[in-house]
């Protein structure tokens, strides 16, 4: 039997509390309920993936993705590693209203094929680098919560902000900016809508902002996934350069945005379209000069090391929010991604994405 031949596939929930609810414009998480995807080779390799479905986001949940995993085991036992495209087509089929399920699985894939050949992935997706800077998020909240979570953030040493904003009004929000950037007038600041405002409502935040003197350095998908007008108006509007998230969920929507000219940038997370597509639009979105951030849902350190070493491997990310290990109060896992101040560095020998199971 070949050794890189696909023998076992198991899943499992994966219970990840949080140190406080992770809220955004169209909903919270209190805890992660995520799921544990593994891969097992012919010669006993073992590949390790994570699902992180966010319902507020995409309308996945733990028990749907559960459910969804359950065919691919008659799809993908008996197939050769090796042939992770084929396979990765198979799964984009399959798991096509699964995303998140989708990322767990082509994860767990390609960390088995890289453990395989004992190299880390970051040098599969190319070697440029092995280290990030990041920032940390600002959940949604009132004024007095948005001033402890910044001085909890600068304590950690980073000094990039990304606030969630869209839940209130843009008065109230940009009241929220205002007190951040009182505390820490040298923080870099970033604005996330989750598309929680219309174009008016996005308008006036920037607006307001602008007659408050806060330097706001990139706005967040402002208006609802499914306005690609909208986007575009506040992209062309807009002094501040607009990013695409929710808008930006597979290599059309990329394409999309391009021709209409609807953002100066996307946000890449491999749970809106799985791992090996999320290189294609990478590639889309470097020739069309876009700005690159890689993201993520509410994942552990398992997702987020590979979602770094897809952007380190890859290289042209300018902004990466991959915080949200930070938020998770116990997982079982170790090794992967460190993280010291605003720094994620990963090892460079250790092979896949290095993270196991304790």
């Amino acid at each position: 039997m070949r050794p890189t031949l696909i023998t076992h596939l198991a899943f499992e929930a994966l219970h990840l509390p949080l140190t406080e609810p992770f809220a955004i414009a169209t909903g919270a998480q209190h805890a992660a309920e995520n799921v544990l995807v593994r891969v097992t080779l012919a010669d006993g390799t073992v590949g390790l993936g994570e699902a992180a479905p966010f319902t507020a986001v995409s309308g996945e949940t733990q028990t749907s993705t559960l459910a969804a995993l359950e065919p691919v085991r008659e799809l993908l036992v008996g197939r050769d590693v090796r042939a992770w495209r084929p396979a990765s087509e198979a799964l984009g089929d399959a798991l096509a209203l699964a995303p998140s399920a989708r990322c767990g699985v082509e994860m767990a894939l390609l960390d088995a094929l890289t453990r395989h050949h004992r190299i880390p992935l970051h040098a599969f997706f190319g070697g440029a680098g092995t280290a990030l800077d990041i920032d940390m998020t600002v959940t949604a909240g009132d004024v007095a919560h948005a001033v402890a979570s910044t001085r909890a953030i600068l304590g950690r040493g980073i000094d990039t902000l990304k606030v969630k904003v869209g839940a209130l009004d843009p008065d109230a929000d940009a009241a929220r900016l205002v007190a951040i950037h009182q505390e820490a007038p040298k923080a870099r600041l970033f604005a996330d809508a989750n598309g929680g405002y219309d174009v008016a409502e996005a308008l006036a935040f920037l607006k307001e902002l602008e007659r408050a003197e806060v330097p706001l350095s990139l706005f967040e998908q402002p208006v609802p996934p499914s306005d690609f007008a909208g986007l575009a108006e506040v992209t062309r509007r807009s002094k501040v350069p607009v990013c695409a998230d929710e808008s930006a969920r597979s290599v059309k929507d990329v394409l999309r945005l391009i021709r209409e000219n609807a953002c100066h940038g996307i946000n890449i997370k491999t749970m809106k379209c799985g791992m090996v597509e999320a290189v294609s639009m990478w590639s889309l979105a470097r020739a069309a000069g876009l700005e690159l951030m890689v993201g993520g849902m509410v994942e552990s350190v398992l997702a987020m090391s590979a979602s770094a070493h897809l952007a380190a491997g890859l290289g042209g990310f300018t902004y990466a929010d991959l915080d949200t290990p930070l938020f998770i109060a116990s997982h079982p896992f170790q090794g992967g991604a460190q993280y010291a101040g605003s720094r994620l560095t990963l090892d460079a020998d250790a092979p896949g994405h290095g993270v196991t199971l304790r």
